[in-house]
């Protein structure tokens, strides 16, 4: 299993893509590629980790490992293993606005994991020995990748800085005393909320046609009733920023010291028209890169960091925000860094880019889709994260014309508007021969 937040991303200017909506109220979205006879098929809940109750971190992600137990037809740990025994390959991921089941098959097999995902959504049989072992699990996964590893503890704390009320704060694996109290009634009392078909999409992309997916949809998945008591509660705003914020970790496992900035933004959801595309397009320019702008002034010219990338978070479905990341190079003082940082960011709001910077990376980033299209994952992953929160197949396809539709003075607006030293979080993690906090 692994936790995700897949980027979201458009298509093109001929849908791919049909949507239909069936009687239960699960949709179904088909994406037919005929390149070979495969499909990916996925299951996508409007539900993750920003769901949770308040101190029941963590429990969309154990849910999601429980997935894998047994129902009455199909004993424990035997869903994985027929996948496997039929040519296929399957996982999952939990995020925080939702959480995700996919398997890979040759088409013909495709009714074969249908009714198995679809008997998984309705008739989960858990054991209290199911759960304790499964909580021994993700404890233990937490350990490794979490409290193990310097960076991701300062991920932990920086975001937890950066929402101050917002659930995207909490981490989707959970925290860990929580994580450790958490019960089978708990996991069966998320199950039973979130997990029904009117609160679900369907996604098969493949070398197949809409009639035939949704013949075989309403003969599995139609069949469950709708559970009108699953729709997510509103969740909590951030409140305007007035100061910014800083942590530092010092620990003795960090080998080099880094550097993460954040600062809050809307996402493709959330934006006004052309915002959210023209935070992408700045992101690339300002530090996506070696080609990037604080690549090529503290990484080449000033020698001051080793190494320097940005992202946008885009998909989510109450916000985004803009991260940087930078490792420091050896002996550099890191006041020094984070000046030139800043430096960097304070000249590309005052100034914005030229159109020379713009065509690239907007040019940069279609290609990027391309190479995207041509995967059945990154196909089923494009539409499926669309439709689960919120857009439309005309939203997820228009995202090409509307990057051609950005303009510089798009790009100066969301630097001025976003990027906003009061409205951040910087983050130091800077090793010491003692462990320690400041």
């Amino acid at each position: 299993m692994t936790l995700a937040a897949p980027r979201l991303a458009g298509a093109q200017a001929t849908s791919r893509a049909t949507l239909t909506t069936l009687d239960n109220g699960m949709q179904v979205v088909v994406v037919p590629d005929h390149r070979a006879p495969v499909v990916t098929h996925m299951v996508w809940y409007r539900v993750g980790a920003s769901d949770e109750a308040r101190g029941k971190s963590g429990i969309a992600h154990v849910l999601e490992h429980l997935m894998f137990k047994g129902t009455e037809k199909l004993p424990a740990g035997q869903f994985s293993k027929i996948i496997a025994k039929n040519g296929g390959q399957d996982n999952a991921f939990t995020s925080q606005d939702a959480t995700a089941y996919h398997q890979n098959v040759a088409k013909e097999r495709l009714p074969l994991v249908m009714e198995m995902e679809s008997d998984r959504m309705a008739n989960l049989r858990l054991a209290e020995s199911d759960v304790l072992t499964e909580r021994k699990v993700i404890l233990e996964e937490r350990r490794s990748r979490v409290d193990n590893n310097p960076a991701s503890i300062l991920g932990e704390q920086t975001m937890a800085a950066l929402y101050l009320n917002h659930s995207y704060g909490v981490p989707v694996i959970g925290w860990e005393h929580e994580m450790a109290a958490l019960t089978r009634e708990d996991a069966l009392a998320f199950y039973k909320r979130y997990y029904a078909p009117n609160n679900a999409v369907l996604v098969v992309a493949g070398d197949v046609e809409p009639d035939e997916v949704l013949k075989l949809a309403r003969e599995t998945y139609g069949k469950i009733p709708a559970n009108h008591e699953t729709l997510r509660l509103p969740r909590a705003s951030e409140p305007p920023a007035v100061a910014p914020r800083r942590i530092e970790l010092l620990d003795p496992r960090a080998g080099q010291a880094t550097i993460e900035r954040h600062y809050l933004t809307p996402s493709y959801v959330t934006a006004k028209p052309r915002e959210a595309e023209a935070i992408d397009l700045l992101v690339k320019i300002l530090a996506s890169g070696s080609t990037s702008r604080l690549y090529k002034s503290v990484v080449v010219a000033d020698k001051l960091a080793a190494n320097i990338t940005g992202y946008y978070s885009s998909s989510g479905l109450d916000g985004g925000r803009i991260s940087l990341y930078a490792v420091a190079a050896t002996g550099v003082e890191f006041a020094k860094l984070e000046a030139a940082i800043d430096a960097g960011i304070d000249d590309i709001v005052k100034n914005g880019v030229t159109d020379l910077e713009l065509e690239r990376a907007r040019r940069a980033y279609i290609a990027d889709y391309v190479y995207e299209s041509d995967s059945l994952g990154g196909l089923a992953r494009r539409y499926g994260w669309g439709i689960v929160v919120g857009q439309s197949i005309a939203d997820i396809e228009e995202w090409p014309n509307r990057l051609k539709a950005v303009t510089v003075d798009d790009l100066k607006s969301a630097a001025g508007n976003y990027l906003a030293k009061k409205a951040s979080v910087t983050g130091w993690l800077l090793p010491t021969a003692e462990a320690g906090g400041g």
